[in-house]
C-alpha cells in the first residue's frame, strides 16, 4: 500500500477502531516491501484477509474482532518463499510459528487470535483450529488467494458470494474432519456453531 491509494476497508470506522493500535507498528508496515502471490503485496493481502474475516464473523455473530486482528497479524514473515530454507519442515509449516512469535511482540494475544494465526494453513498443516473464528481466517485466506490468482481485482470480492462458499468449506471440508477427532480437540459447542453454518447460510449469502 502507498500513501496515495485509499481501499475500501478504511471507510468502515468501527474495523479501523479495532485495529487502530497495531496496524501502524513497524512489524505490520514493513509487510508492503514483500510481494503475495501474484498480484499483491502481503501487506495489501493481510488487509484483505483481516477484513472480509471480520465481516464474515460478524454477519455469524462470531468474535470478529479477533478475526480483524489476528487477520491482519497471521502472515508476519520478512523473507521470500522459496529463498529461504529450513531445517525442519517447510515454509508452509513455519511461517505460522515465526507470525505468531511477531505478533506478541506488536501485542497482546488472546487464545483465539493466537490459534488463529498458528492455525491458519490447516490443511497444509496438521493440526485443527481450535475455534470457529479461525476456520474463518484460514477460509478466507485461502479464498483470497484464489481470487488474487484467478481475478486479481479487489472490486471482484463479494462478502456473499464469500458466505456461500464459506458455507460450502465447513460442510464439505471440516465437519467430515472434525468427526474424526475429540471434543478435548475441539469443543463440541464449537462444533455445533459449525454444523449451523451450512444450513442457516442460503444461497444468496444471508445468514438467517
Amino acid at each position: 500500500m502507498t500513501e496515495h491509494e485509499h481501499y475500501f476497508w478504511e471507510d468502515d470506522p468501527e474495523y479501523m477502531q479495532i485495529i487502530a493500535d497495531i496496524k501502524n507498528h513497524p512489524f505490520v508496515t514493513d509487510l508492503a516491501f514483500f510481494k503475495q502471490h501474484v498480484h499483491g503485496n502481503r501487506l495489501t493481502h493481510s488487509y484483505l484477509v483481516s477484513y472480509m474475516s471480520y465481516k464474515v464473523a460478524r454477519s455469524l455473530g462470531w468474535d470478529y474482532k479477533a478475526c480483524a486482528r489476528a487477520g491482519l497479524l497471521h502472515d508476519l514473515f520478512y523473507y521470500v518463499p522459496g529463498e529461504v530454507t529450513f531445517s525442519k519442515g517447510s515454509h508452509l509449516r513455519n511461517h505460522p510459528k515465526i507470525a505468531l512469535i511477531n505478533a506478541r511482540v506488536v501485542t497482546d494475544l488472546s487464545p483465539v487470535e493466537e490459534d488463529i494465526i498458528l492455525k491458519h494453513m490447516w490443511l497444509a498443516t496438521p493440526h485443527f483450529p481450535r475455534y470457529k473464528e479461525s476456520y474463518v481466517v484460514t477460509f478466507v485466506d485461502k479464498y483470497i488467494a484464489t481470487e488474487d490468482f484467478v481475478k486479481p481485482s479487489l472490486a471482484n470480492l463479494s462478502q456473499k458470494k464469500m458466505m456461500r462458499s464459506f458455507s460450502y468449506f465447513v460442510g464439505k471440508l471440516v465437519m467430515p474432519a472434525l468427526a474424526g477427532i475429540s471434543n478435548q480437540e475441539v469443543s463440541l459447542e464449537e462444533k455445533e456453531e459449525l454444523a449451523e453454518i451450512e444450513e442457516e447460510i442460503d444461497q444468496n449469502g444471508s445468514y438467517h
